[in-house]
Parts: C-alpha cells; structure tokens; sequence
C-alpha cells in the first residue's frame, strides 16, 4: 500500500498537530519534513506558529520575544500571549481546519502551560480563563512534544541564531531550561492519548520516522477506523 493510500481519509475537518518542546529541541525542522511528507501524500497542510501566525499575533511575538513581557511581569505575559493565540486562532487555525486542511503548529497552549504555568507560577485559574476567551474546546488531534537534554538543546540554538543576540526565552539560565523540559515531560505523561514524547537528540531523519509513526498510529489508524 503506498503512502498516499494509507493516509487517505473521508473529507471534512482538517487535523491539528502542534510541536512542542524547549529551546533547539528541533520542531522547525520536523515541522517543514512533516508538511513535505503530507504534501507527497496529496494531503493539504499549512505550516504557522505561535506566538505569530497571523498579521496581529507577529507583533505580538515581536513584543514578547524582545523582553517586554518579562518586564511586565509573567501574568502581563500570558495576556499577550492569550491575545495573540485569539486572533492566530480566529484567523488562521479555525477557518483552515473548516476547509479541511490540516495545521501543523510551532507551539501552541502547551507552552503558555510550561512557559508561564510551571515556570512563571501563573495560576491554573488564570491559564484556564485564558484559554476558555482565547481557543474554547479547540485543542491539538496531535502533539508531537520533541525530547531533549538541555545542554544539546542549548548548543542547537547557538548554533542557529549565529552572532545574533539570543532571545527571551534563549537567554534563561540552565535551571529555566531543565525546569521546563521536566514540565513538557510531565504534560506528556498527563495527557498520553493526546501527546507523544519523542526523543529529538537523534538524526533529524530518525526523529521524523518517529514523528510519522506516531501519526500513523493516533491518526490514521483512527481515520481508517472510522471510514
């Protein structure tokens, strides 16, 4: 049976599959081999991210990433990104997922959980509410959290950003890196049917056999089920 003929599946609502995962873990990369994959399989994807993905969200991102929501302090912080996740969802996921397209994502709740729940110490209260406004029932098919130890992650991320200055998040010292790699672990253990840890410090071709086979196994066994 060829590719094509093993993911084919009744029309209607796109999948949602959204990376995860700390600094250098690699999702950009698994991202664009996903989508070259799908597209030799005659399946409709888009590729976004967060924070950005759409007009609103990107100067949003810009904002956050240069250090203002740190500054503004971590609830400050989740409302822009709550912000931008309600007009990426308004404008890009939803109506994608409409057309029946699938939405392969750079981030999505999962890391306002980590970033701002387990390391800025926002309450679940606040994260709930958040979401609620922002993507009510919305949430992945699919996520891919990509595992790595922190100091590969690290030297991933130097090495990609080059002379430039590091980021937000890329600047935190090692105790923020750990701390956030044990709260993307422990997400993935919370919520086994949804999310699936992948060990992303192998070949870049060896963590994409690994994300297709979970695919194959959460999606289209489901779709095939289902017809």
């Amino acid at each position: 049976m060829g590719e094509a003929a093993a993911v084919r599946r009744p029309g209607g609502r796109g999948k949602f599959i959204s990376f995860e995962g700390g600094e250098g873990s690699g999702k950009s990369t698994q991202i664009k081999l996903l989508a070259d994959r799908l597209a030799a399989a005659k399946l409709r994807a888009i590729v976004t991210r967060e924070p950005g993905g759409s007009p609103g969200a990107e100067i949003i991102r810009h904002l956050v990433l240069s250090g203002m929501g740190k500054l503004l302090g971590p609830d400050a912080e989740t409302l822009l990104f709550a912000a931008a996740r309600d007009d990426h969802v308004r404008t890009v996921i939803q109506p994608a997922l409409n057309q029946g397209t699938w939405v392969l994502c750079d981030r999505f709740s999962d890391s306002t959980r980590a970033y701002q729940g387990r390391l800025g110490n926002v309450s679940p209260g606040v994260l709930n509410a958040m979401q609620r406004v922002t993507i009510g029932d919305l949430k992945p098919d699919l996520t891919i959290i990509l595992d790595v130890p922190v100091e590969i992650g690290l030297k991933r991320a130097a090495a990609r950003r080059g002379t430039g200055a590091p980021d937000r998040f890329e600047a935190e010292d090692i105790k923020f890196h750990q701390d956030l790699r044990d709260a993307y672990r422990q997400i993935a253990a919370e919520d086994p049917d949804r999310c699936v840890l992948i060990d992303a410090s192998a070949s870049p071709e060896a963590v994409a056999a690994q994300v297709w086979t979970a695919l194959r196994d959460h999606l289209f066994a489901m779709a095939t089920s289902s017809a």
